[in-house]
């Protein structure tokens, strides 16, 4: 990175795409052309840079955002190569969290596509600037003028062409610059040869018209542009591009680019694009925050190297070589390697140890991190995804980073014991990494169950697992945590005697049993009168009531919102004891529970789905399959959302089942709510619960 780059000179862009629409391969030909790499990279053959983890390379994809810097004309340009899958979607998340622009990839063929819809809505959430590039003109049907089309129709946005494509498919060229007014072909296979031409005859009409379209586009986002329009002036190639520029940043217009990556067609215009229409840090509003002493109060840090340092941390990594590296975007000021800061977040101090320029999985040293720039820092043993770091006379709390809740969970569990400490350390660094990952231990079923967004996520969990921290592990379904209660009062006794020949185990009681409030618990009350049951007894009662109620009549589930009551019993001066009385209290609970009609009770989840209008009817019928009861439903603007209760238990697989019914358009979160009453068919379905069930 030069360090002598002026402000208005950097870039900090993402791709960001649906899979396999050549994000990638679009980053690997930007690498090539500015001289960070010199070799070309493929997704197909493994070699790409930017997917350098195991898992992307088996499987072509991008699973985790990747980071690097490369110099073009004078620029910086900071770029991230953001993941397509939807089950990784809080990598785009975080990252268009501290971009301030983006670069939409769509395949010529195909348009926009689901997960397009999916990280332009992420793209409007953070207020990210951005161009279009229509990738694969040379593959067969390739439409660039019905992929603009799918843009304006889909998104919702005005895409306004700066180029146009010379041929398509097999006969793909080059492309037609409508600033410039040129033909532009590559002659050699890498791409590196560019050849300016006159614009050929056969497409002079569609020049004018498109040409004619841009110049309008141009003009109505600049007053004084507009007003020599209208006064029949030319506008120059300059005036052009300012408005251009002016119309992209405040996301009015989006300028379009069309080549195809794999054929080394199309990118070094790209790259021209990014400078030329994609906003610098001063281009966009100043970063917003509260004081951590008083969040009433408003700050502001504006880009500017004499504000006081302020950066966000948006990545956690364990790097193998580095160790734990924290991404910062740096939003004002500048901070020098080996400085201590404040972590605002959790209010504690950290020392800012070795400053790192990622490329990729390759480091390059740095002196100081500097207002505009995207860093990672090694020595914040303490800073976690979505903290501030800032000077500590000038703190300031920025507004975090928030995430998809996880939808998917399996049970998990080592193959062997010696290897269940590791499997837990490893557990944590995973979650320290990826927000949208949870492991947690359920003391009911006796299993470690992790959550993610997807069933891919979770696939390539335990995949680094085995790899990265050498921990087998089985993974499988993990068990509903029933429940049961009574819907009427109950009582009975509870009687234990044993007589062995020296002394015997005598306890004696009367219990009853009466249905509370949802969500009530336990309760144990004391109604002994005249020391029928001696008071140091009463503790043993009502431990062995509370060791019953762990243990339910039909289903062996924990039983839950009810008042057990002590009234009457006897005792022995001799033979009486604690664990008599225990013993007794166990059995006269699970005498009244019986009489108590008992039932069982299901995990109800409250369940939000967000997907376009035309999908709805379909989605209301899966869920009604499930046992939901829909709540609600409306509208904004093309999407609809709809709200249900769904049973825990019927929720499992369904993120597949969205996903294939909407084509991939749908998202859902679900949270839990309440228990509710298991229809009788469930309840015969259910077994007791075996004792330290674990993964399957």
């Amino acid at each position: 990175m030069a360090e002598t780059t002026p402000l208005s000179k950097i870039r900090n862009i993402g791709f960001i795409a649906h899979i396999d629409a050549g994000k990638t391969t679009v980053s690997e030909r930007v690498l090539y052309f500015t001289g960070r790499t010199y070799k070309l990279g493929t997704v197909d053959e493994g070699t790409a840079v930017m997917d350098w983890m195991p898992q992307e390379k088996e499987r072509g994809i991008t699973i985790v955002s990747a980071a690097t810097t490369v110099e073009w004309k004078g620029y910086t340009i900071n770029i991230i190569d953001t993941p397509g899958h939807v089950d990784f979607t809080a990598e785009v998340e975080r990252s268009l969290r501290v971009l301030d622009g983006g670069v939409v990839i769509l395949d010529a063929n195909a348009g926009v596509e689901p997960q397009s819809e999916t990280v332009w809505r992420q793209a409007d959430k953070y207020h990210v600037p951005r161009i279009c590039f229509i990738n694969k003109m040379d593959k067969i049907g390739a439409d660039f003028y019905a992929s603009v089309d799918s843009i304006h129709h889909r998104l919702n946005a005005q895409p306004v062409p700066v180029q146009i494509p010379w041929g398509r498919e097999n006969d793909f060229r080059g492309v037609i610059d409508l600033i410039r007014q040129v033909a532009i072909t590559w002659q050699d296979a890498e791409g590196t040869e560019m050849v300016e031409q006159p614009i050929p005859a056969e497409l002079a009409d569609d020049v004018a018209r498109y040409r004619d379209a841009m110049i309008e586009r141009a003009a109505e986002q600049d007053d004084e542009l507009m007003v020599k329009y209208l006064d029949g002036e030319e506008l120059t190639q300059d005036d052009i591009r300012r408005g251009l520029r002016a119309g992209t940043v405040k996301m009015a217009i989006y300028p379009v680019l069309c080549g195809t990556a794999l054929r080394n067609k199309g990118v070094q215009p790209l790259i021209d694009a990014v400078t030329e229409f994609l906003p610098a840090p001063p281009d966009v509003p100043p970063v917003t925050g509260t004081d951590p002493r008083n969040e009433e109060i408003a700050l502001e840090r504006a880009p500017n190297r004499n504000e006081p340092f302020t950066a966000l941390a948006f990545k956690v990594v364990t790097d193998p070589f580095a160790g734990r590296l924290v991404y910062l975007r740096v939003y004002s000021g500048a901070c020098n390697a080996g400085a201590t800061v404040l972590n605002t977040s959790r209010q504690g101090r950290e020392r800012l140890g070795r400053l790192i320029q990622m490329h990729s999985n390759h480091r390059e040293e740095l002196e100081e991190a500097a207002v505009g720039n995207i860093v990672a820092a090694v020595g914040l043993k303490d800073t976690f995804t979505g903290d501030t770091i800032c000077v500590p006379s000038s703190p300031v709390v920025l507004e975090s980073i928030r995430f998809p809740e996880p939808v998917v969970s399996v049970a998990i569990e080592p193959k062997t014991r010696e290897e269940e400490e590791k499997l837990v350390d490893a557990l944590v660094k995973l979650a320290q990494e990826d927000p949208t990952f949870r492991s947690s231990h359920d003391q009911e079923t006796g299993q470690t169950v992790i959550s993610g967004m997807g069933e891919l996520h979770i696939e390539v969990i335990v995949d680094r697992l085995k790899r990265e921290f050498r921990v087998d592990a089985r993974t499988g379904r993990p068990q509903v945590a029933y429940r049961e209660t009574i819907t009427r009062p109950g009582r009975a006794e509870g009687r234990y005697v044993r007589q062995t020949g020296g002394r015997g185990q005598y306890g004696h009681v009367w219990l009853e049993v009466e249905p509370l409030e949802p969500g009530s618990g336990v309760e144990f009350v004391n109604k002994i009168v005249g020391g029928v049951v001696p008071r140091e007894y009463i503790g043993a009662v009502e431990a062995g009531a509370r060791e019953a109620a762990q243990s339910g009549a039909l289903t062996g589930f924990p039983i839950v919102d009810l008042r057990i009551t002590i009234d009457d019993g006897s005792y022995h001066d001799v033979d009486s004891s604690e664990m008599a009385f225990k013993m007794a209290a166990s059995m006269g609970f699970k005498a009244a529970v019986e009489r108590a009609r008992p039932v069982a009770l299901e995990p109800v989840m409250k369940v939000e789905v967000v997907g376009p209008a035309r999908s709805i009817g379909d989605i209301m019928g899966d869920l009604q399959s499930r046992r939901a009861q829909v709540q609600g439903m409306e509208s904004r603007g093309e999407l609809g959302i709809v709200t249900a209760f769904v049973p825990l238990a019927e929720m499992f697989g369904y993120a597949t089942s969205l996903r294939s019914a909407t084509q991939g358009r749908a998202s859902y979160s679900m949270e839990f709510d309440h228990y509710n009453h298991v229809p009788q068919q469930v309840v015969e379905s259910l077994t007791r619960r075996p004792a330290g069930a674990g993964a399957r």
